[in-house]
């Protein structure tokens, strides 16, 4: 078994679907329909990232998020942040190695450096699924 794809509801679909294609490359599996879209990573690699169109904004920070790793990632941060990211007010330690940052619908994410393996074609980032960040859900802090 295998995870084969993240779903994010989200209220703002459009500008979401754009962002992330634009994030991480990848593109629709097929076209969205009804509120409904699959992106794939165009080199083959997984988990898939799926979005689902809501018609409310959520009231509280979900306890998950996306960890990016970048072997550029200041470059990379400051290219999500033209694309439609803003930096979250994270208080950050000495040696934190990872950014985080919102998308348009106000998930937090991180960007994280590290050296991305170079065995075959990639996007400039890469969906991870750990957290060595340190970024922790129970640490962020409430909305109120």
């Amino acid at each position: 078994m295998r995870i084969g794809s993240i779903v994010i509801h989200c209220y703002k679909f459009n500008e979401m679907v754009a962002f992330w294609q634009g994030a991480l490359g990848y593109v629709p599996r097929k076209e969205p329909n009804n509120g409904w879209v699959v992106l794939v990573d165009p080199n083959g690699g997984t988990p898939n990232l799926s979005f689902q169109a809501r018609t409310e904004q959520r009231s509280k920070r979900s306890w998950i998020h996306l960890d990016l790793y970048s072997d550029t990632q200041e470059q990379d941060v400051a290219r999500l942040i033209e694309l439609g990211a803003k930096r979250y007010p994270w208080r950050y330690r000495p040696h934190d190695d990872f950014v985080v940052l919102e998308d348009p619908d106000g998930n937090l994410f991180c960007v994280v450096q590290r050296p991305l393996p170079t065995s075959r074609e990639r996007p400039k980032l890469a969906v991870a699924g750990d957290h060595e960040s340190g970024f922790a859900p129970s640490a962020v802090p409430p909305l109120f």
